[in-house]
């Protein structure tokens, strides 16, 4: 026997459908395929630059300067055993690449910035010097403060000499 009765009762709540009516269908900017619709602008900008890591990741890329194999590394790296006699094995593999930056290749996207030019001459640092030397003993214009070089472990003097006592 099928249930009659319906168990919500009125008013019926909404939906997402019936609150707003029925929702427009939305429709395709373009009717053709995704394969030739990349084609065209902006996503063929976006897919026809190749980066750096993307070039070196193909198959086809070859990296002439890249060490082939143990040998080149270590003779392309950056050790003199004349100069720095016994160094350990990471010091030993060392390559120009990761020590300094006049090395020729190119491993970032990026356009080096000359550094700004400094105006040092013409900024020059002040120097000044008291002409007459403070004793280090002195407490003048120190902040006040229960831990203050005045005191001596805990007992400093009363104004009349005494000292205070804990």
């Amino acid at each position: 026997m099928p249930f009659e009765r319906d168990p919500y009762p009125f008013p019926r709540l909404e939906n997402d459908v019936t609150f707003t009516g029925e929702k427009d269908q939305k429709t395709l900017v373009d009717t053709r395929p995704a394969h030739l619709a990349q084609n065209d602008q902006p996503w063929s900008r976006l897919n026809d630059a190749a980066t750096l890591a993307s070039t070196r990741r193909n198959v086809l890329y070859q990296d002439d300067e890249a060490p082939k194999d143990s040998l080149d590394l270590h003779m392309k790296g950056m050790y003199d055993h004349h100069v720095e006699f016994l160094r350990n094995k990471n010091q030993t593999l060392f390559q120009p690449e990761t020590l300094t930056e006049d090395h020729g290749r190119i491993l970032k996207n990026r356009v080096k910035k000359p550094p700004p030019a400094s105006d040092m001459e013409k900024d020059q640092i002040k120097v000044w010097i008291n002409p007459q030397k403070p004793s280090i003993h002195s407490i003048e214009g120190t902040i006040e403060s229960h831990h203050n070089a005045s005191t001596n472990r805990g007992f400093s003097r009363k104004h009349d000499g005494g000292f205070y006592s804990r």
